[in-house]
C-alpha cells in the first residue's frame, strides 16, 4: 500500500509478476563481479572458497528473509529506509535512504563505465558515445509503464542467466571429460594444493572478496510494492532468487576451482583474464575473450538498467515521505515517477563523468564508500526486524512469510556481518573502505539531523510519520 498522504498523483503503478521480480534481482546481482572477480576469492582461499560463499550466503539469506517479512507486512518501495523510519525515527529513514541512492547512483556509474569502455574498444570510437547511448536508452525504458519495464528487463537478465546455465553444462561435460579431446579431470587439481591451501586467512581474505557478491538481491524488495500481490510476489522472488543465485555462484566456482590449476587462477582486470574465458578457452571454443566481452557488456547494461529503476523508486519514495523535495514524488496517470527517473539519471551521467574526469583520491573515496554500503544496510534491516516484529506479531499485520528462529538467528547474523567488519580492519584497504563509508554515512545523517528538523520536513511529512 502506498504511505497515508498518497494520491493518485504520487502512487506508483501497479503490474510487475513474480517472474519480473525474480529477473529483475538476478539481472541486479549477476554482473562483472561474477565474471571478473571471481578469481580474487579463489586464488586467495583456494577451493576453500566455497566456504566464504556459504558464508556469505547464509548471511544474504537470513537478511533477505527478515526483509521479506516486513515487506510482506507492510509493503513500500522505500523498503528498509522505510522501516528503518518506522524503528528508529524520521532521521534514520532520511540516512538510509539517501545512502542506498547513493550507492545505486555509484554502481550505475561503474557499471556503464565499464560497459561503454568494452563497446568502444569494438568499434574505435570514444567511450562517452556508447555510455551516452546506453544512458539514454535506459531512462526511455524507465519512462515505461512498470509492467512493459519489468517484461524488458525480464528478457534482459535472461540472457546472462542462460549463459551461465551453459557454461554450468559446458564445465560439466568438460569435468567428465565428455567433449571431444578430454578426460576425466577428477579432483586432480585440488588434491594438487589441498582444500584450505591459504588456512583459514586465505578464506576470511576471500570472504572479503566474496561479500557483497550477493548484493543486489535487495532491489526485489523495492520492486514488490509495484507488484499485483506484494505479499506472494516478494515471498516467492526472494526464495527462487536465493536458490538460484546460489547454484550460479557456487556451481560456477565450484566448476573453476575443478577445472583450473590453482596458478592460473587470479584476478581479471579484462575478459582475457576471466577465469570464465580459461574455461572457454578449455573447451576450445573459438571467440573465447569475444564471448565473455559481450556476455559481460550484457551483464553490467542489465545490472546499471535496474539501478536506474531502483534509485527512481528510492528517490520517489523518499520524496513521498518528506525526505526529498516533493516534486520528485509526482507520478504520471500510468504511475511512473518520470522526475524522479530523470534526476536519478541525471546523477548517474555525473557519476559517469566523474569516473573519466577522476580528480585525484575522491573517486576512489567514493568507489570504497560504496563498498561497504551494504553491510551498513544489513545492519539497519537486521536492527530494524528486531524492532518491528514485535509490533508486527502484536498488531496481527504479520503475514505467512516469517523470518526463522527470530529470538536468535537475527542476533547470529549480526555477529556475522559484524565479523566481516573486523575482517575489514585488518588490512589497509579494508580500513580505507571502513572510514569511507563512516565519513559519508555522518555527512549523510547530519544532513538527516538538520533536514527532519526544518520547517520544510513538516510541510512534506506523511500524516503518519507527523504522529509518530
Amino acid at each position: 500500500m502506498p504511505p497515508a498522504n498518497a494520491t493518485a498523483e504520487t502512487s506508483l503503478g501497479r503490474g510487475l509478476k513474480t517472474r519480473h521480480l525474480t529477473m529483475m534481482g538476478l539481472g541486479s546481482a549477476i554482473g562483472a563481479g561474477l565474471f571478473l572477480g571471481t578469481g580474487v576469492g579463489i586464488s586467495a582461499a583456494g577451493p576453500a572458497v566455497l566456504l566464504a560463499y556459504v558464508i556469505a550466503g547464509a548471511i544474504t539469506v537470513c537478511i533477505m528473509q527478515m526483509l521479506a517479512e516486513m515487506v510482506a507486512a507492510r509493503p513500500s518501495s522505500g523498503t528498509f529506509s522505510t522501516y528503518a523510519e518506522m524503528a528508529f525515527g524520521p532521521s534514520a529513514g532520511f540516512t538510509i535512504g539517501w545512502l542506498y541512492w547513493f550507492m545505486m547512483i555509484m554502481i550505475m556509474a561503474v557499471e556503464i563505465t565499464g560497459a561503454s569502455a568494452i563497446i568502444a574498444a569494438w568499434f574505435g570510437i570514444s567511450a562517452w558515445i556508447p555510455a551516452l547511448v546506453a544512458i539514454v536508452c535506459f531512462t526511455l525504458i524507465n519512462f515505461a509503464a512498470v509492467k512493459n519495464y519489468g517484461e524488458f528487463e525480464f528478457w534482459f537478465a535472461l540472457i546472462k542467466v542462460l549463459v551461465i546455465v551453459a557454461f554450468l553444462v559446458l564445465g560439466t561435460l568438460l569435468w567428465l571429460g565428455l567433449l571431444p579431446g578430454t578426460s576425466f579431470v577428477g579432483l586432480s587439481n585440488v588434491a594438487e594444493v589441498g582444500f584450505m591451501p591459504n588456512g583459514w586467512g586465505g578464506v576470511a581474505t576471500a570472504l572479503l572478496a566474496v561479500a557483497f557478491a550477493f548484493g543486489g538481491i535487495e532491489l526485489v524488495t523495492i520492486a514488490a510494492a509495484e507488484s499485483e500481490d506484494p505479499e506472494v510476489a516478494v515471498h516467492s522472488a526472494i526464495r527462487t532468487i536465493i536458490w538460484r543465485i546460489s547454484v550460479f555462484y557456487i556451481g560456477s566456482v565450484l566448476l573453476i576451482v575443478l577445472l583450473l590449476p590453482f596458478e592460473q587462477i587470479g584476478g581479471a582486470s579484462d575478459a582475457s583474464e576471466s577465469p570464465f574465458t580459461a574455461v572457454l578457452s578449455m573447451a576450445n571454443i573459438p571467440g573465447a575473450v569475444g564471448i565473455m566481452e559481450a556476455v559481460i557488456v550484457i551483464a553490467l547494461l542489465s545490472a546499471c538498467n535496474t539501478q536506474v529503476y531502483g534509485s527512481s523508486r528510492f528517490l520517489h519514495n523518499l520524496a513521498v515521505r518528506g525526505d526529498a523535495p516533493p516534486a520528485f514524488a509526482s507520478t504520471d496517470s500510468r504511475g511512473v515517477p518520470m522526475r524522479a527517473v530523470i534526476v536519478s539519471v541525471i546523477f548517474g551521467f555525473g557519476a559517469v563523468a566523474l569516473q573519466y574526469w577522476n580528480p585525484p583520491g575522491l573517486l576512489a573515496f567514493l568507489l570504497n564508500a560504496v563498498g561497504g554500503c551494504l553491510i551498513v544496510i544489513w545492519f539497519a534491516i537486521a536492527f530494524s526486524f528486531l524492532k518491528l516484529h514485535p509490533r508486527l506479531v502484536e498488531s496481527g499485520e504479520i503475514t505467512h512469510v516469517r523470518m526463522w528462529a527470530p529470538s536468535w538467528l537475527p542476533w547470529a547474523t549480526i555477529a556475522l556481518a559484524a565479523g566481516i567488519v573486523l575482517l575489514m580492519l585488518t588490512n589497509p584497504d579494508g580500513r580505507f573502505q571502513v572510514m569511507a563509508v563512516a565519513i559519508v554515512v555522518g555527512v549523510i545523517a547530519a544532513a538527516g539531523v538538520i533536514w527532519t528538523r526544518t520547517d520544510t520536513f513538516a510541510r512534506n511529512a506523511t500524516p503518519e510519520r507527523t504522529h509518530q
